[in-house]
């Protein structure tokens, strides 16, 4: 008995650790974007970060948790389509965490993507995370790793990012500590200093569709949460999913249907959400270049049985008030 004694205090002391766990909060103003919308979008640009206060010790953490995360990745085989997923939170509220780890699962189960996964997230609102952040820097990096492992001949990336999002593009924000955007230029200059021509790129964010001129090819595939002018629901803390990630990623997508059936699905669930909450539509977007059609095929064959949907729905909190 004396034995296990040890294992039981610390079980307890664990449970009772996460039962008063506060997950990060954002309580500060943002000491970035005070300026004119024109001074904000050339700041997004640039993909601009700013780490408020961060100590010395956080800093190396961070940075072995990121080595660590890009070192894991294994290059691609010659011959064979690869897929390589990259799912970012950009925010630390924990809807944000819990979506994006949930969405790397389904993505590298439903892309064969095994070995070729970088998942950047804050805490799932239960602990802190154990995970390098999704900042942009750090998305940054991800990219750059993915190019040195892939064949931009013949392999594909797929990135998903969660986030709040803003008419500039993705916002980052990490408690009061990590601030910082990706306009649509910032992601695509990086995309295409790399070389990485053949991606699917799902963006879960408000004004999301600001994306889509820009980054659409034709060996793109694109899907976004909503126009570029119309916000998307579904990103309060308490929540488990987004609307456009609890519609895509945690019911479209587990199934073994092309991503055009997918996203119809998704738009049709999205909008009866909408509808139902009496909120306006966000009016999700996709453009798939024909170029894209072709690896999408190949990447679509034979792809795994469906798996139910997991975590409360994303209208739950609505349908609860």
């Amino acid at each position: 008995m004396r034995t296990f004694l040890p294992l039981v205090v610390a079980l307890i002391a664990s449970a009772a650790a996460a039962q008063h766990y506060q997950p990060v909060r954002h309580t500060l103003p943002a000491p970035v974007f005070a300026g004119s919308e024109t001074e904000t979008q050339v700041q997004a640009d640039m993909g601009i970060t700013v780490e408020r206060d961060r100590p010395a010790r956080w800093r190396l953490a961070e940075h072995r948790r990121l080595e660590r995360t890009l070192a894991a990745v294994r290059p691609q085989r010659a011959g064979t389509v690869d897929a390589f997923v990259i799912v970012a939170a950009l925010d630390s509220d924990p809807v944000f965490g819990r979506e994006a780890r949930e969405a790397a699962r389904v993505l590298a189960r439903r892309y064969r993507a095994d070995g070729h996964v970088i998942l950047l997230a804050g805490g799932d609102g239960t602990r802190d995370s154990e995970l390098p952040t999704g900042s942009p820097g750090n998305l940054d990096l991800a990219l750059a790793r993915v190019a040195e492992v892939m064949d931009p001949a013949e392999d594909v990336l797929i990135l998903y990012t969660t986030s709040h999002g803003a008419p500039f593009g993705l916002y980052y924000n990490d408690g009061d500590q990590g601030y910082g955007a990706v306009s649509p230029n910032r992601l695509w200059s990086q995309l295409s200093m790399l070389g990485i021509r053949n991606r699917l790129i799902l963006l879960s964010a408000c004004y999301s569709g600001v994306f889509v001129p820009l980054l659409s090819s034709d060996t793109t595939a694109i899907v976004t949460a909503a126009a570029a002018d119309r916000p998307s629901f579904g990103c309060q803390a308490d929540n488990d999913w987004t609307f456009f990630g609890d519609a895509l990623i945690n019911t479209a997508l587990r199934k073994p249907q092309p991503l055009a059936a997918a996203v119809t699905q998704a738009r049709n669930l999205i909008a009866s959400w909408e509808k139902g909450a009496a909120l306006d539509a966000s009016s999700p977007q996709v453009v798939v270049g024909a170029g894209a059609q072709r690896w999408l095929a190949v990447l679509e064959r034979d792809l795994p049985a469906a798996l139910p949907p997991v975590g409360r729905p994303a209208i739950a909190l609505l349908r609860a008030k």
